[in-house]
């Protein structure tokens, strides 16, 4: 068996697609332009790279893009009053701040600090304790976008076994609420799971987030399974150069799942596809007006 590979660069373009759509008929039905603001501390090589393709992405989306970048040196002060600033401007729906944060800046107090109706990353806690109860909230974007990419392959996702692997808040936990939401019995391992490849070869669905290089093996994935990979290691190669790879060994387990992303190109793209989603989102609940469906 060769898995078919789900192509995230080719899905996030069609979700991308149809966020310009919907900003256009924002704009044309309501006068409500979705605005995003990107606020950057310091200058993390990686960190840029994002925030120059959230700001390319947004604009190409015809959504107001606004980028507000602070020395490595600035204090939690300095974070916390831009984002007060962001939170009391009507033409910003959503509000992003580029994490890592220099060691002297709290990132709980300053996540806390956004307005959760502009929390467009979904990380604070009142937005993460409504989606773990099931009232509407605003949900992480790499999440959401692992969801929306196995409805799509799978369709119907209940009574599906799923296994995550990596308990972070970012990934794993709100992962678990929406596949919970999805009717799949839920599973969530970590480093402490005892017999793990045994509890990874249980699932139907099997998702990587766990920040370690090929970690899971062909030989952990039931024969047909859908493996989302959500993992993005950089490691050496034999010429002194570096490639990315996955949490989960691609070459192996393409050769026994039935589904399975690859790295890069599966769930990276989304992450950006589904940040535009939450920004529209987060317009239309703060201007009262009907959501469209993502």
């Amino acid at each position: 068996m060769t898995a078919t590979i789900i192509d995230g660069k080719a899905f996030a373009a069609r979700v991308r697609e149809k966020a310009g759509k919907q900003v256009a008929a924002l704009k044309e039905t309501h006068g409500l332009m979705p605005g995003l603001a990107v606020v950057l501390v310091g200058e993390d090589p990686a960190s840029q790279v994002y925030v120059r393709n959230k700001g390319k992405a947004t604009t190409e989306a015809g959504m107001k893009s606004k980028e507000i970048r602070l020395e490595m040196t600035a204090s939690q002060e300095d974070v916390l009053e831009i984002v007060h600033r962001l939170n009391a401007d009507p033409t910003i729906h959503g509000i992003l701040v580029q994490l890592p944060l220099p060691k002297q800046v709290d990132e709980m107090a300053v996540l806390d600090a956004i307005d959760p109706m502009k929390d467009v990353d979904g990380f604070h806690v009142i937005n993460t304790g409504r989606q773990a109860v099931g009232l509407p909230a605003m949900v992480p974007c790499t999440p959401l976008g692992c969801l929306m990419m196995l409805k799509d392959t799978l369709g119907d996702l209940s009574g599906l076994h799923a296994v995550i692997v990596g308990r972070s808040n970012i990934v794993g936990k709100p992962m678990a609420s929406l596949l919970l939401s999805e009717n799949c019995t839920v599973t969530i391992a970590h480093s402490r799971t005892r017999d793990l490849p045994e509890v990874c070869r249980g699932a139907d669905i099997l998702v990587a987030a766990v920040g370690r290089p090929e970690m899971i093996r062909g030989d952990w994935v039931k024969p047909g399974a859908t493996v989302i990979d959500v993992g993005i290691n950089r490691i050496p190669k034999e010429d002194g150069k570096t490639r990315l790879v996955g949490d989960v060994c691609f070459s192996e387990a393409v050769e026994v799942a039935g589904a399975i992303t690859p790295v890069p190109g599966g769930v990276g793209p989304m992450t950006i596809a589904c940040l535009l989603a939450n920004t529209i989102t987060a317009a239309c609940r703060q201007a009262g007006v009907p959501e469209p469906k993502v």
